[in-house]
C-alpha cells in the first residue's frame, strides 16, 4: 500500500461592520471556490474539499471561515505544486490568514501559515505578500 497524506486547514476572512461589504466578500469567496475543478482525477485543489457556513445564525457570526480537507497518495512529493495551486486560490479570495496542515506517514506533520503583510487580502492584489512558517512534528516515538 502506498503512503497516504492528509491535508486540512482553514482560510479566515476579516470581520466588518458593513453587512453589504460582508455579503459581497462572501459571495466572491463562494464564486472562487465554486470555480475550482470538480471531479478531476488529480486536481490537487478541488471544489469538493472546501466548505463553509452560509447561514449567519448557524456558524457564521462575524468572520467567514472556509475549511478544507483531503487525503492524497504521497502529496508531499509534489508539495510545491499543491502550494502553488493553493496560493492561486488565495489570490482570488478575501482573507486575513490561512493555515494548512500536512500529515504524512513518513515525515510527520507540517504546518504552513499565510498571513498578509497588510493584515487583509483582497482578490487580485498585485503584490501578494505572505509569511510562511514551517513547523514539523516527528512521527517517531522516543
Amino acid at each position: 500500500m502506498e503512503s497516504e497524506s492528509i491535508v486540512y486547514g482553514c482560510i479566515r476572512d476579516w470581520p466588518s461592520a458593513d453587512p453589504e461589504q460582508c455579503r459581497q466578500r462572501r459571495a466572491n469567496n463562494l464564486a472562487a471556490v465554486q470555480a475550482l475543478p470538480q471531479g478531476e482525477a488529480w486536481p490537487f485543489i478541488g471544489r469538493e474539499m472546501f466548505s463553509f457556513c452560509r447561514n449567519e445564525e448557524l456558524g457564521l457570526y462575524q468572520t467567514q471561515v472556509i475549511h478544507f480537507g483531503a487525503s492524497y497518495r504521497a502529496v508531499e512529493y509534489e508539495w510545491a505544486l499543491w502550494v502553488q495551486r493553493f496560493e492561486a486560490l488565495l489570490k482570488q479570495l478575501y482573507w486575513t490568514s490561512a493555515v494548512v496542515h500536512l500529515e504524512t506517514e513518513l515525515n510527520g506533520t507540517h504546518t504552513f501559515r499565510w498571513q498578509t503583510e497588510a493584515g487583509s487580502h483582497s482578490p487580485q492584489q498585485s503584490d501578494l505578500r505572505m509569511r510562511c512558517a514551517w513547523e514539523r512534528e516527528s512521527g517517531l516515538f522516543g
